[in-house]
């Protein structure tokens, strides 16, 4: 097994259960999922059997308590998005939506009978989830969505549509946000009910081993016992994006150390002039800054994951680390791919992949911009949104 890239002894600050959680993933993923990745990769598909393998491991929902989740730290989830990322962003996409976007919502805002019904087939991987917030016309600003939910009655007649949603076209049940009685408010959406249809995105440049697509509700008619009844405004859509965005500040770094790791590697032994390009003065100075970006990530991470543990972290604390780490993953990338030369736009070596899916990355769960406002707003007191 490769070793992890870690020039600060991080492993030292893990406690001996985090480092055997962290070494359980990284075996999964080298001997389970990286075999078929490429496979997946170009067919622009993702592998559910390898979802509900995480079920199966108790990494679905782990950071929940109760109604078959594990109860973990924040920080062992941070670790395993980071390893999951290691292998490739689909991969922690996908626990992402399940965990972070739909088991999240359920947990904390759903009735004692949607968190039964629901939440142990979740996290087991019996049933898929995705998250429905951002709509065609309004992505950056979900406070603009025109979906709708009007109560008819026992149901609620839910009509619009949200797009780029991950897990969409293979999701058992969407988690679906919409106005509703002038507030924001969120529904359960199982898959076969009248006037509910999902269409998949082709042509994905970008996270190719994920599935994406549209969400269509044509006067959709659900129960009304499947409007989460604690969720009322935008707040609540919005802290569910803050949990996903912490698993992506870590799964970055993840990236990052794969595309290091193989540029190390090759330029080792990539032979030109008859010496290894290792050894060029421009090569080692590349190795070195992709080393202490990496580094620096760590230990954002680390640090974040003790803070959100201890119940200490706001929103534009995993807003910087997103924004930070996000962009020096994706710069790590595509100094990797040049690195390789040539053999970097293959599939044979992970940095153009990364590079690829990096750049959906830097934009999905706020964008780089965005989380730079977010930031901007509480240093300076002063809101740039508008």
């Amino acid at each position: 097994m490769p070793e992890y890239t870690d020039f600060y002894r991080l492993r030292d600050e893990l406690s001996e259960e985090e480092h055997r959680l962290r070494e359980m993933v990284r075996a999964f993923v080298v001997q389970k999922y990286l075999p078929i990745l490429a496979e997946h990769y170009e067919a622009g598909s993702f592998p559910l059997e390898i979802g509900r393998e995480l079920g199966k491991l108790g990494l679905l929902g782990m950071k929940y308590e109760g109604y078959g989740c594990a109860g973990a730290t924040s920080t062992d989830y941070g670790l395993v998005c980071e390893q999951l990322e290691w292998a490739d962003s689909g991969l922690r996409s996908f626990m992402s939506v399940q965990t972070s976007l739909v088991i999240h919502p359920i947990h904390t805002w759903g009735s004692e009978e949607q968190k039964r019904r629901y939440i142990p087939k979740l996290a087991s991987g019996e049933l898929i989830g995705c998250y429905g917030l951002t709509e065609p016309d309004h992505g950056s600003d979900p406070g603009a969505m025109i979906t709708r939910a009007v109560r008819d009655g026992g149901h609620y007649v839910l009509s619009g549509a949200k797009m780029w949603i991950t897990n969409a076209t293979i999701a058992d049940l969407a988690v679906v946000w919409a106005k509703c009685d002038d507030t924001v408010a969120g529904f359960l959406v199982e898959r076969g009910t009248p006037g509910f249809t999902t269409v998949e995105t082709k042509g994905k440049l970008s996270l190719r081993a994920s599935v994406t697509g549209e969400l269509v509700f044509d006067e959709c008619r659900i129960p009304a016992a499947n409007r989460l009844p604690d969720a009322a405004g935008l707040r609540a859509p919005l802290s569910c994006l803050n949990e996903a965005r912490f698993g992506i500040c870590w799964g970055a770094m993840g990236a990052a150390a794969a595309c290091y790791e193989s540029a190390l590697a090759y330029t080792r032994e990539r032979t030109q002039f008859e010496r290894p390009i290792a050894s060029f003065q421009l090569t080692q100075e590349k190795l070195v800054w992709m080393l202490a970006e990496i580094t620096a990530g760590q230990l954002l991470n680390l640090r974040l994951g003790r803070m959100k543990d201890a119940g200490r972290t706001q929103h534009w604390h995993v807003s910087l680390a997103k924004y930070k780490n996000v962009s020096a993953a994706l710069e790590i990338a595509r100094a990797a791919r040049g690195l390789h030369g040539a053999s970097g736009i293959t599939l044979e070596y992970p940095p153009l992949r990364h590079a690829a899916n990096l750049e959906s990355v830097l934009t999905y769960e706020g964008t780089h911009e965005i989380h730079a406002l977010v930031v901007g707003r509480q240093i300076t007191g002063e809101d740039a949104f508008r």
